[in-house]
């Protein structure tokens, strides 16, 4: 899972360059069909595999496709084009308070009081991280703020539903449906922006990486780890995104961390690490999934 978020950690290398030329939409629906070329030989297994699912699992598919896919991206792109792109990143840390509260609802997850111990410093981590000064917070713009919100919202929520289809569904399966659903939703998002299709051919390599790195090899390892990874667990996995977005922000796009940023590295990698280490070596896991709560544990 972790490994996953970090190679989300390259969007914004591989996202930059083509938001300055291009809009939001006409990148999410680019993406989206690149990868939904790339996985069509898999998509009829995909659908029988759907088709033999119940009511549960195939709302959960239509809504990870249309929503936490095509429409979450979208609007993740727009709030970071909005001239701004620190409030969105802030926003998206309170992806695991969305995603704990998804989880409790739809999965029937259980926290244990020990989960805080990780959830609050990787949280507080990444706050760091996201802000410069971090007691100099000012959110610019509210609808800058509403399309982060609703972006981090649709993330959590996917996280959860996730979880839910990998019991009835193969990691491929579900990658296969959410890009080939996320797609006509993008299209109409590039109708209803009266943005264009067409995106010129020197934007065709940065558009490739895009949808292959973080996209396609990213979802591919997210969802073989979701099989075996309570969605309030994998949330705080998903928090070595912005970590490694700052290594590559450092070291290859020139920019500068401050002393509270890179100690915000520090605590959201410990945290994570921490965390890994706990569920794997110790009996008593901070976070129980659905079958240890029936069963009393």
């Amino acid at each position: 899972m972790a490994i996953a978020a970090a190679l989300w950690g390259t969007d914004g290398l591989l996202r930059l360059p083509l938001a300055e030329d291009l809009p939001a939409a006409s990148v999410v629906f680019w993406e989206h069909l690149i990868v939904a070329t790339l996985l069509l030989p898999f998509l009829p297994s995909a659908l029988r595999a759907l088709a033999r699912c119940g009511p549960r699992e195939w709302v959960s598919v239509l809504l990870i496709g249309g929503g936490s896919s095509a429409l979450a991206t979208a609007l993740f792109t727009a709030a970071f084009q909005t001239g701004d792109p620190v409030t969105p990143l802030v926003l998206q840390k309170l992806q695991p308070l969305f995603a704990m509260l998804a989880a409790f609802v739809v999965l029937g997850e259980r926290l244990r009081s020990g989960y805080l111990v990780f959830a609050v410093p990787a949280v507080t981590g990444a706050w760091l991280l996201a802000f410069e000064n971090p007691f100099d917070i000012q959110v610019a713009a509210l609808r800058t703020a509403l399309l982060a919100l609703g972006a981090a919202a649709l993330w959590a929520g996917g996280t959860v539903l996730g979880r839910l289809v990998s019991t009835k569904l193969r990691p491929r399966e579900v990658t296969a449906l959410r890009f080939s659903i996320g797609l006509p939703v993008a299209a109409a998002i590039v109708v209803a922006q009266d943005s264009p299709f067409a995106v010129g051919w020197d934007n065709a390599v940065g558009l490739v990486l895009l949808a292959v790195v973080p996209g396609l090899l990213a979802l591919s390892l997210y969802y073989v780890g979701m099989q075996a990874t309570p969605a309030a667990r994998a949330t705080l996995a998903e928090l070595s995104f912005p970590a490694t977005a700052a290594i590559i922000s450092v070291t290859v796009l020139d920019s500068t961390l401050s002393a509270t940023q890179w100690l915000g590295l520090a605590v959201v990698v410990c945290s994570i690490t921490a965390l890994g280490w706990h569920e794997r070596s110790r009996s008593d896991t901070v976070v129980v999934a659905k079958e240890q709560v029936k069963a009393g544990t």
